[in-house]
């Protein structure tokens, strides 16, 4: 991914997400692990299970932290072929995975269809195989459901904000069952808690998780607001 600014300071962001993990990697000697599949099911009682792929996860991973409701979320990455794939090769392109995240959420306080709406206001759906300056397979919009309701649910709502023309263009978000989630290795867990004054948190997670809080003020954590 490469963000292109004019500014000196700006080249720091050129190789975006992709040349900072490379360094969080080396720091932290995370290379010899691979990421660990998962179970679609959720194991805490009384929780449920959201999984969504929209750009760069440290972005997606940021916004439903903030989220009321959300008790988990976690990076990893699915809809591709490799098993236990490493962030390098899902980075080539040549795996099929994007990178998602995996929510663990509690109905009672915050229901998928919010859920979904959170998702498609804070990412764009409306552009194929990128987000922003990131671009590439592993950055395409996909909504895995893991039951046949949320799978409706998903359905409808994007059916809907087509025939409103919501988002101005043709929504291309993917509505896929949900295959194995492969957890991602740990320097990705948390990245925006733990890095904010990196560049590229600062100048594009940052800008998610702000419009986040500016849609949906009653969704925030009460943790979150006014930092």
């Amino acid at each position: 991914m490469k963000i292109l600014l004019v500014s000196i300071f700006g080249i720091l962001l050129l190789n975006g997400c992709t040349a900072q993990e490379k360094n969080k990697e080396n720091m932290n000697n995370n290379n010899e692990m691979n990421s660990k599949a998962v179970s679609n099911e959720s194991s805490s009682a009384g929780m449920e299970l959201a999984t969504f792929a929209g750009g760069c996860f440290w972005c997606t991973e940021a916004v439903f932290e903030e989220m009321i409701g959300v008790q988990k979320v976690v990076s990893g990455y699915s809809g591709g072929k490799n098993e236990n794939p490493t962030y390098e090769q899902v980075s080539s392109g040549a795996t099929s995975h994007a990178e998602c995240v995996q929510i663990t959420f509690d109905p009672q306080k915050a229901d998928y269809k919010t859920l979904v709406d959170v998702f498609m206001r804070t990412h764009d759906p409306t552009t194929k195989d990128r987000q922003g300056n990131d671009e590439g397979t592993q950055y395409r919009s996909i909504i895995f459901y893991n039951n046949d309701a949320q799978k409706i649910v998903a359905e409808e709502y994007i059916k809907e904000k087509n025939a409103d023309n919501y988002f101005g263009r043709p929504i291309v978000t993917e509505v896929l069952p949900a295959t194995t989630f492969f957890i991602a290795e740990n320097y990705h867990q948390d990245y925006y808690a733990n890095n904010r004054n990196a560049p590229y948190c600062t100048y594009v997670v940052a800008k998610k998780v702000e419009k986040f809080e500016s849609l949906f003020p009653e969704l925030t954590k009460e943790e979150y607001k006014d930092k």
